[in-house]
């Protein structure tokens, strides 16, 4: 399985377009933690799994998307409702809850991914407005066999390398 994981894009079409045009074919899912401040029926995000973030207006976003991807359990949310900011105890919860072994989010803006109790949390940080760092990001995860790569990218396409992680299922 293959993912392609962006999130807080806030209005900006041409990232998300871009990605989409370079990777739809390459990966299982498409997946944007919200905040992108588009209309749900916005041909530029189209083409992925989308969630509502704080800052989107169209209620046809939901809040949460649980998917089965290749048999993989995913929760997808922003995170403004789970407090992630403070502490991911709240998620980890709603993970359980949900049987996913994958969590997708956004909000922060911060980059970072890590296994707890056998799920995967990731955050993409922002396509358009990083925090904690100057590049803006997206991520790719990777499963194969008994392991996860984790994988972020800059807006330019380039491999972080530094930040790349491997855990093992």
């Amino acid at each position: 399985m293959k993912l392609l994981i962006v999130s807080d894009s806030h209005g900006s079409t041409e990232e998300i377009e871009e990605l989409s045009n370079r990777y739809y074919s390459e990966v299982d899912a498409m997946i944007h933690c919200g905040d992108s401040e588009l209309n749900a029926d916005d041909e530029a995000i189209s083409s992925y799994l989308s969630v509502r973030g704080n800052c989107d207006m169209d209620t046809r976003f939901p809040e949460n998307l649980v998917e089965n991807v290749k048999g993989n359990p995913i929760l997808v949310t922003h995170g403004h409702l789970y407090g992630i900011k403070m502490s991911l105890m709240k998620l980890r919860y709603k993970a359980e809850e949900v049987g996913a072994k994958f969590v997708f989010f956004g909000h922060s803006h911060t980059l970072g991914a890590e296994m707890s109790n056998g799920t995967l949390f990731l955050n993409p940080g922002s396509i358009r407005l990083p925090r904690g760092r100057q590049e803006r990001t997206y991520a790719m995860v990777e499963v194969m066999e008994n392991k996860i790569t984790v994988t972020f990218l800059t807006h330019e396409h380039e491999v972080m390398d530094d930040l790349t992680q491997v855990f093992t299922i």
